[in-house]
């Protein structure tokens, strides 16, 4: 019985080995610019969108799978093998494209940062200093180990949206239906969401 549950707890461990950086993975769109677009979609047209959810998992499962088997049999990044196939130039353009759309996010996640700290009186001129200055030292002091625990524990209060899921009481039938009912509208916001 002890062998058992010491293999139990093996077992368990490397689970959650595993499931912590697909986890973290997995909830990086909840960011400031997401949570706006899923709100103003979900207000404008319901429940219609939802069968796009399952594609969209599908296709992001297959794009980590490819790229981490990549990265493993290679040894090498996303980026070397791009400038392997593809030459310098495009590579370029690629990485300086990778750059602005980075940047983009980033001032959205500060704007973000900005706008809900100041729903509780916290004035933007604080608040976003205080935060690019806790994310600096993430990145120079922190190591991979204490980075990934900061993020899992961050993860935690993601749990709040399954909350609010059920606070809302929405109407449970109909969102199953339009999970795999799919609906296409020919609305430019529809498809630009």
């Amino acid at each position: 019985m002890l062998k058992l549950l010491s293999r139990f707890r093996y077992h368990l461990a490397v689970f959650f080995a595993v499931l912590g950086p697909g986890f973290i993975t997995a909830v990086v769109d909840n960011d400031a610019g997401g949570i706006l677009t899923y709100s103003q979609a979900g207000a404008k047209y319901g429940y219609l969108p939802l069968w796009t959810l399952l594609p969209i998992t599908v296709v992001l499962i297959i794009a980590q799978e490819m790229c981490s088997r990549m990265g493993a049999v290679t040894g090498k990044g996303l980026s070397d093998l791009i400038r392997e196939e593809f030459g310098l130039r495009i590579t370029f353009l690629l990485m300086a494209l990778l750059v602005v759309v980075n940047l983009t996010n980033v001032m959205s996640e500060f704007a973000g940062i900005a706008g809900s700290l100041e729903l509780f009186g916290i004035s933007k001129y604080i608040s976003v200093p205080l935060a690019a200055l806790a994310v600096w030292l993430l990145v120079v002091k922190g190591n991979y180990a204490s980075v990934e625990k900061i993020f899992l524990f961050a993860c935690v209060f993601y749990i709040t949206y399954v909350i609010s899921g059920f606070l809302v009481k929405p109407d449970w039938k109909e969102a199953a239906l339009y999970t795999v009912k799919p609906v296409l509208l020919l609305d430019s916001g529809y498809i630009y969401m």
